[in-house]
C-alpha cells in the first residue's frame, strides 16, 4: 500500500494545529512540524507552538528540538524530516505534516532547488549594503529585480533577501526562475490540504492571536531573549518588534500594532506561496474536520 503524507498548509492563525491533531487521531498517526519558528525551544509563546495539551493529544516531531544558538538550515531539516518519515512509514500508512513555512514544506515534498554558484564578493557587497543602508534598501532592490520573489519569500529576513539578490545579480536571472525545477522522486504520495478564509477573517484572527500572546506573557519571553536579539532565529515577527520597545525606540502599543501588521503581511506571503501548488485541496477554516477527512480518504482511494 502506498504511503501518504497529508500536508496541512495555510496562513498563520488559521487553525492548522487543531486540524492536524484531529487528522492524526483519526489516522492513528504522528505529526511532523514544518514551522521553522517552532523548532527553537526558547521561543514558545511568540511562535504559537502547540500547547502541552496539544502535544499530548498527538505525538509531534520537530517542535522545540533545537536551540536559538544552533545553526539549522532548511537543507538540514529536509534530511532530518525524510529520515523521520522513513521510520514513521514503517509503522503508519499516513503521516501528518503541518506548518506555515512554505520553503520547509516544499523541501520535504519536492526537494530543494539547485542554484548556480555566484561570486562570493556579491554577498559581501550586499552584507555591506545591509549594514550601511538597512534592509529596506535591499528589499527595494529585490522588488525591482524579482517581484515574484519579493512577494513570496520571507522579505523581513535579511538572509533570505540577500540570498535572492545574490542569485539575481550573479546570474542576471530572477531568483524565482530557479525555483521548482527539481523533479525528485519521493517514496510517498502527498495530499495537500489548505485552510483559508476571507482576508478580513484572517486579519481578525491574527489580531486576536497577538493579543492572546501578550496576555500569555510574550513580553517576558522576549525580555529573557533580549541578550541574544542579534541571532538569526530571533529576527522573527513578534520578537524583533518588542526588542525595539525594550530598546526604547517604540512604545509598547506601537510595537504590538507592528506585530499585527507584520503578521498580516506574513500571512499574505504565505498564501501567495501556497497558492502555487495547483493540487492543494482548499477548505474554509470553519469546515468540519469530518469533511476534510473524507476528502483525504477519497484521495487515498483514488490512488
Amino acid at each position: 500500500m502506498p504511503k501518504y503524507l497529508v500536508s496541512i498548509i495555510g496562513p498563520t492563525a488559521i487553525g492548522k494545529t487543531a486540524l492536524s491533531i484531529m487528522l492524526a487521531n483519526y489516522f492513528k498517526t504522528e505529526i511532523i512540524s514544518a514551522d521553522s519558528r517552532q523548532f527553537f525551544k526558547e521561543m514558545s509563546i511568540g511562535t504559537a507552538a502547540p500547547s502541552k495539551e496539544e502535544l499530548a493529544a498527538a505525538k509531534h516531531h520537530f517542535i522545540h528540538h533545537k536551540s536559538i544558538h544552533d545553526h539549522y538550515s532548511v537543507g538540514a531539516f529536509e534530511k532530518d524530516a525524510l529520515y523521520c518519515l522513513e521510520n514513521l512509514f514503517k509503522i503508519h500508512d499516513v503521516v501528518i505534516m503541518v506548518g506555515g513555512s512554505g520553503l520547509y514544506v516544499d523541501a520535504v515534498i519536492y526537494g530543494l532547488d539547485d542554484f548556480p554558484e555566484v561570486d562570493a564578493d556579491i554577498r559581501q557587497t550586499l552584507n555591506t549594503q545591509l549594514e550601511t543602508n538597512g534592509l529596506p534598501f535591499l528589499q527595494n532592490q529585490l522588488k525591482e529585480l524579482d517581484a515574484v520573489a519579493y512577494n513570496t519569500i520571507a522579505i523581513d529576513n535579511p538572509h533570505r533577501v540577500i540570498r535572492a539578490l545574490e542569485i539575481c545579480m550573479g546570474t542576471g536571472q530572477p531568483y524565482s526562475s530557479f525555483l521548482n525545477k527539481k523533479n525528485i522522486h519521493r517514496n510517498f504520495k502527498t495530499i495537500s490540504i489548505g485552510l483559508t478564509a476571507e482576508r478580513e477573517t484572517i486579519y481578525h484572527r491574527i489580531n486576536q492571536r497577538v493579543d492572546m500572546m501578550m496576555q500569555q506573557g510574550l513580553l517576558d519571553e522576549v525580555k529573557n531573549l533580549f541578550t541574544f536579539k542579534d541571532l538569526n532565529a530571533l529576527n522573527t515577527v513578534g520578537y524583533k518588534e518588542l526588542f525595539n520597545y525594550l530598546e526604547g525606540i517604540w512604545t509598547l502599543d506601537f510595537a504590538i500594532s507592528e506585530i499585527k501588521k507584520n503578521s498580516r503581511r506574513f500571512a499574505k506571503r504565505q498564501l501567495t506561496w501556497f497558492k502555487k501548488n495547483e493540487d492543494t485541496l482548499w477548505f474554509d477554516y470553519s469546515t468540519h474536520a469530518e469533511i476534510i477527512i473524507e476528502a483525504c480518504e477519497a484521495q487515498i482511494n483514488i490512488n
